[in-house]
């Protein structure tokens, strides 16, 4: 559990400093403060999670299927 914990905070922080490294470079606690206010597809303050969680899948889908046939082969 402390593991996937990890994996999801990295690519929480990864995917919000790619995506807004410009304003984080520059303004970094205004763009947290502006959070709630943002407007991306609708999902508002929930963004950064949801489409984190959406990554999150996409890299756990391989990792379940290698160690399925990892399992079998044992």
């Amino acid at each position: 559990m402390k593991k996937e914990l990890t994996i999801f905070l990295i690519i929480l922080i990864v995917l919000t400093i790619g995506m807004h490294y410009k304003e984080f470079l520059n303004h970094p606690l205004e763009q947290i403060i502006n959070l709630p206010s943002s407007g991306a597809y609708g999902l508002g303050v929930f963004h950064p999670l949801i489409f984190s969680f959406v990554i999150y899948i996409i890299i756990l889908l391989p990792r379940l299927v290698f160690k399925l046939f990892k399992r079998k082969s044992k």
